[in-house]
């Protein structure tokens, strides 16, 4: 039997915990776990990470002083900062984990080459993409879409802080209805944020299923994999 392959984004504001900033070990720990459950269960993981915790590119440029594509860079350097720190925690909790940047950072990560990046996920190592896309005005949504296309991963989990989409912010609406499964066209048209909308035509155009889970619910990520959709909204 083929074995099964994910690609699971973290944002990077996830890797601050309550900080808001920063990284906080005990969440790379969680995340180490929950990951190692995957690799137990014999189901190969990649891993796309975020870098808001230290820097958006859109943010660092609203008042012009820094430049947009200047400002992307910088996310691109954020992510790689939060791709080491995941790596030595897979690595901690006795993971063979590989660190494949966009951007070519040969002291801290291999470049990134398709090739590689499918022959670890095929000797059991998790590999971390980190740089994001390698270009900017494309968030890491979009790089999260399109290495798991590139790696023909059979689905992309978008962990999060909800349990899923909504039809209105469940955190500001009691009657906030959730969305179990969602088509791309709708998740287009009717603007509701699951990913950007590069992300979202990019995955429509591969037949990329998006699940969007909570995160922090323990044993989640392996419960999605194994088919369990109450946990979860599924974008396709």
């Amino acid at each position: 039997m083929a074995k099964k392959r994910v690609l699971v984004k973290f944002s990077g504001e996830a890797l601050a915990g309550e900080n808001g900033y920063g990284i906080n070990t005990q969440i790379l720990h969680y995340i180490s776990e929950e990951i190692k459950s995957l690799i137990e269960n014999d189901i190969e993981v990649a891993v796309v990470i975020g870098g808001g915790n230290i820097i958006r590119g859109v943010t660092a440029s609203e008042d012009g002083v820094i430049k947009r594509t200047s400002g992307d860079y910088m996310g691109m350097l954020a992510t790689a900062i939060n791709g080491i720190a995941l790596q030595e925690a897979f690595e901690h909790a006795n993971l063979d984990a590989r660190l494949l940047s966009a951007i070519d950072m040969q002291e801290i990560g291999e470049p990134f080459i398709v090739r590689r990046a499918k022959r670890h996920l095929e000797k059991g190592r998790i590999v971390v993409f980190a740089g994001g896309t390698g270009n900017p005005y494309f968030t890491t949504d979009t790089a999260a879409t399109l290495r798991a296309s590139e790696v023909n991963a059979e689905l992309m989990i978008k962990a999060t802080k909800v349990d899923g989409v909504y039809d209105k912010d469940p955190n500001k609406f009691d009657d906030a209805v959730k969305l179990s499964k969602i088509t791309y066209e709708e998740a287009l048209s009717e603007h509701i944020k699951v990913m950007d909308d590069t992300s979202i035509a990019l995955a429509r155009d591969n037949q990329m299923p998006i699940i969007v889970c909570n995160m922090f619910e323990k044993g989640n990520l392996l419960k999605i994999v194994n088919g369990n959709r109450d946990l979860c909204s599924i974008v396709e």
